[in-house]
């Protein structure tokens, strides 16, 4: 959490210097906001990598997937956004590849199996309701304040943790971590921006395609390769963002 975090603050300072708003972009008139949103994303970040270690790339991130269905009631409730016939199908049917997926998870050797799915839900439930605050939030505060103060928030939170020992690092190991962490700083940036644009329940069913790339990541990286229940599923939640880009276009 330490690097991803604290790394990830150099995309997001580049971000501000390159739009002309920095340190301006980083006043923010609701400071108790940014409190409540960064202590939920830290442990939302937690709950990840505990799934990511207890289970392959593609079923930690089916699960990471239901946090989109999750939004969307939230959304309707919370924000008061209107939920179409057309949107409701396509994230049903990205839920029901989430659903095939799980499935499979369940079936897998070893006994941290059930310990990565329950960190898997807790995320998902979790960032469901950070995708939901941080909506709010946009109405105010900036992305990339967003964006900064739950990096330091999050990397606070990580070096915490160095007293209770940390696995040494190589410079394999920090090449990777780095990457990883300059990669999710743009990411989270993306994010926010998206989210302030757009309501959250349009972009829901777009976060099931980039299921592709985990499925991709497990076979090119572990030789992981996904059962007919998977790919079945890895179909079902393309379809579903293709049904959502197509209904869009289309004004429906």
């Amino acid at each position: 959490m330490f690097w991803r975090s604290g790394i990830a603050l150099i995309p997001i300072l580049l971000y501000l210097v390159w739009r002309g708003d920095f340190p301006n972009g980083l006043k923010t008139r609701k400071p108790g906001l940014h409190v409540t949103r960064s202590a939920l994303g830290a442990f939302s970040m937690a709950m990840s990598f505990v799934s990511l270690a207890y289970l392959p790339v593609a079923n930690a991130q089916a699960l990471a997937y239901l946090a989109p269905v999750l939004v969307l009631p939230m959304a309707s409730f919370f924000l008061k956004e209107r939920l179409s016939p057309a949107l409701a199908c396509a994230v049903a049917l990205g839920f029901a590849g989430v659903i095939l997926l799980l499935w499979e998870a369940f079936e897998l050797p070893g006994e941290g199996v059930m310990v990565g799915v329950l960190a898997g839900l807790a995320y998902a439930f979790t960032m469901a309701f950070v995708r939901v605050h941080t909506k709010t939030m946009t109405r105010s505060e900036s992305s990339p304040a967003i964006a900064f103060y739950f990096a330091v928030v999050s990397a606070c939170i990580g070096l915490a943790t160095l007293p209770f020992g940390w696995v040494t690092i190589t410079d394999t190991l920090l090449m990777y971590l780095v990457l990883a962490d300059l990669l999710g700083g743009i990411g989270h940036i993306v994010a926010n921006e998206a989210v302030a644009r757009a309501p959250v329940s349009t972009l829901a069913p777009f976060d099931f395609t980039g299921l592709i790339w985990a499925l991709g990541f497990d076979l090119v990286f572990f030789s992981a390769v996904p059962g007919v229940l998977g790919f079945l599923g890895c179909f079902a939640i393309t379809a579903a963002a293709l049904r959502v880009t197509f209904s869009k276009q289309k004004g429906h």
